[in-house]
């Protein structure tokens, strides 16, 4: 089964003396010109005729959105974007310096939503509160459900720019970036890359995976996700399930298969006992398939379908 910067303390017009983070740690640079600043957003300022106020320095805007900056004082940020907060800096500023050069950049979201959807532990809206990577936000949510699929859809407004990923694309609707990534990749590591950082207002969704049902004489029936496999073989299936108990009537097995378009299942017959002495050659089995193995002393001629489905819906579900 898969498992799964610094903070300021403006509040009453106070600062952190923490080093000011490299540009490589700033929140993801396309976020920055046109990102609406909150309470708990976390920013540093440089003003070139005065490096010594505000070097070393971040700043937090408050509960109310306010914050309070050296020689400038108390500003109303909240609401504001990075370049009007520039702007009323360098207003401020106007009557001390000629022409005050002021630049400022988002260090950490303080309080930014997200959604985090379908196959988690704990789907629902989360809250950011700092830089966090797709990974990261998996965990907010509790994690992955045993029955995940194996991809991961990331949905983000494209006033943030695409998504940085080569396969990222535009949606139809023009408005957002949406890319698809592989959850082993992200949770094994294999390509970090894909571990992007997630922004505020994105939409995470973890569809769930499609099953195949091994139940009946069997050691540990349920349901199996099929992950990135679009089907497996009965072999396959039955070594999943642990194999057959001693009292399975191996010789009468059968698959029940979906008729597409209908609520109803047609019966495969299937001699797992030939299947298994190599006699026979193995079968495939599609999605929302049900294998079925009775036991040798139940009486199966007359068991009908619907008591066999019936089954399916308490199964354990299982990963592989």
């Amino acid at each position: 089964m898969l498992r799964f910067g610094l903070l300021g303390c403006i509040s009453l017009g106070l600062t952190t003396s923490a080093q000011v983070p490299e540009p490589d740690s700033l929140v993801h640079p396309g976020v920055q010109s046109g990102y609406i600043l909150g309470p708990g957003d976390q920013i540093s300022v440089i003003v070139e005729e005065l490096p010594d106020e505000f070097a070393n320095k971040t700043f937090r805007l408050d509960t109310n959105g306010e914050l309070s900056l050296p020689l400038i004082g108390r500003i109303q940020a909240g609401g504001l974007s990075i370049v009007g907060l520039e702007s009323e800096s360098k207003a401020r500023l106007a009557h001390i310096l000629k022409d005050p050069q002021v630049t400022i950049s988002l260090v950490n979201f303080g309080s930014q939503p997200i959604s985090v959807l379908g196959a988690v532990n704990t789907p629902g809206i989360r809250q950011l509160e700092g830089r966090k990577t797709l990974f990261e936000a998996l965990s907010l949510a509790g994690g992955l459900r045993p029955d995940a699929g194996y991809q991961v859809k990331i949905t983000r407004d494209l006033k943030w720019g695409q998504i940085p990923l080569p396969q990222a694309r535009t949606d139809a609707s023009g408005q957002s970036s949406v890319v698809s990534i592989k959850l082993s990749d992200i949770i094994d590591a294999t390509d970090p890359t894909e571990n992007i950082e997630i922004l505020p207002g994105d939409a995470i969704s973890v569809p769930r995976a499609e099953l195949v049902y091994v139940i009946g004489s069997v050691v540990k029936s349920g349901g199996f996700a099929l992950n990135e496999h679009s089907s497996i073989s009965a072999l396959q299936a039955l070594s999943l399930a642990e194999g057959l108990q001693k009292t399975a009537a191996s010789d009468k097995a059968r698959i029940m298969r979906a008729v597409p378009g209908s609520t109803n299942r047609v019966e495969i017959a299937i001699n797992l006992k030939k299947l298994l002495d190599g006699k026979i050659a193995d079968v495939r089995l599609e999605p929302n398939d049900i294998l079925f193995v009775p036991n040798s002393a139940s009486k199966v001629a007359g068991q009908r379908a619907m008591d066999i489905i019936a089954g399916t819906a308490g199964a354990a579900i299982w990963r592989f």
